[in-house]
């Protein structure tokens, strides 16, 4: 299977699944239990773009200044701060760790 034909048959897919959920009945996705699933599916995969993000570089799991900068953006973010002040704090700590030969 050729890189091109595993894009098609991905696109094919997810073209079919949109398609199945606008056939789905709404009372099905109204109860309690598909709206609940709901909300914690998209906490999981956001949990997990996070965690791919920081640690993964290509095959390999990296350690470098991004984790230090996403435990201070969790930090700030307990304490609600504003976003635009996470991200750079976020920022300024990883590139300070890097500057300082701290992490790569």
């Amino acid at each position: 299977m050729t890189l091109w034909t595993a894009v098609l048959v991905a696109s094919i897919v997810c073209v079919a699944l949109k398609t199945v959920g606008y056939l789905v009945p709404p009372r099905w996705l109204e109860a309690p239990r598909p709206a609940r699933i709901a909300d914690l599916l998209t906490v999981a995969l956001l949990a997990a773009l996070v965690a791919v993000q920081t640690l993964g570089e290509g095959q390999a799991i990296v350690v470098d200044a991004r984790i230090p900068a996403v435990l201070v953006a969790a930090g700030l973010l307990l304490l609600r701060a504003p976003f635009l002040v996470v991200v750079i704090a976020a920022a300024v700590v990883a590139a300070l760790l890097r500057l300082w030969g701290l992490a790569a």
